[in-house]
């Protein structure tokens, strides 16, 4: 059997797909032979992608951003659902407002972009793929980021559902995100002594790279997940050992 990432002439949409794991995605379908279109709210260029100003929180640029991928390139394949993020903020002390606007970036807008991107798929005789960048946040306590993790845990749960809705013509899938190194990773884990020291508590002894988290969404997207719908895929190298083992004196016999 031949075995191949063959995205040839596929039209992708990548949302926030300019800068840290979004690019990395983007790059990764544009090595795969992919058409890609990526969108976010403020202009950025990517060589080899066409860019569409979009926020994703708002439905009707949503259905403009879907209706002008299909009038330019007569489909729409695959969409990824990358646009999302936080910045730290504890929970007490975060307004109703705060929250609601995290929530509506993480979960609410890739429900927005899937249904006007469904609604094409179904007419297509090849269907298409959806892939939802979730995190393991949605999967562990996530403090400081709380609504974020809440609203990926929804992303989850919403994958799974439409997976069942839309097929068998849309197949819906995720990806479980743990740490990435980028350009922001400063913002999170402090100095480069910082990132270093982040990075030795992961088994695989670093941060994945954006394209590492690329190569996996265009896997999903591909005929070799052909029977692959529903799913979260976790991409965190292994995880994060318990908190235990470190504060442990002895040693398992």
């Amino acid at each position: 059997m031949l075995v191949e990432l063959d995205l040839d002439g596929a039209v992708v949409l990548v949302t926030g797909g300019v800068r840290g794991v979004g690019l990395g995605i983007t790059r990764a379908f544009l090595s795969a032979g992919a058409v890609v279109v990526t969108c976010a709210r403020r202009p950025a260029e990517v060589d080899g992608a066409s860019f569409v100003p979009c926020d994703v929180r708002d439905a009707d640029q949503v259905s403009e951003l879907v209706a002008g991928i299909v009038t330019g390139h007569g489909r729409l394949d695959v969409v990824v659902n990358n646009a999302g993020g936080a910045p730290f903020a504890l929970a007490d002390k975060a307004s109703p407002r705060f929250h609601s606007r995290i929530v509506e970036l993480n979960l609410l807008a890739p429900l927005l972009v899937s249904q006007a991107a469904n609604a094409v798929m179904q007419t297509q005789a090849s269907g298409g793929s959806i892939v939802n960048v979730s995190s393991v946040s949605g999967r562990r306590p996530s403090p400081g980021t709380a609504a974020y993790g809440a609203a990926k845990a929804g992303l989850d749960s919403l994958t799974s559902s439409l997976a069942v809705e839309w097929a068998p013509k849309v197949r819906v899938n995720a990806l479980a995100v743990g740490m990435v190194r980028t350009e922001q990773s400063h913002l999170h884990y402090g100095s480069e002594a910082g990132i270093e020291a982040v990075a030795r508590t992961v088994p695989l002894g670093r941060l994945a790279s954006p394209d590492e988290v690329g190569a996996c969404a265009v896997f999903l997207a591909s005929p070799l997940a052909s029977y692959v719908s529903g799913a979260t895929l976790v991409v965190h190298g292994g995880g994060e050992a318990p908190a235990f083992l470190t504060a442990a004196d002895g040693e398992s016999s």
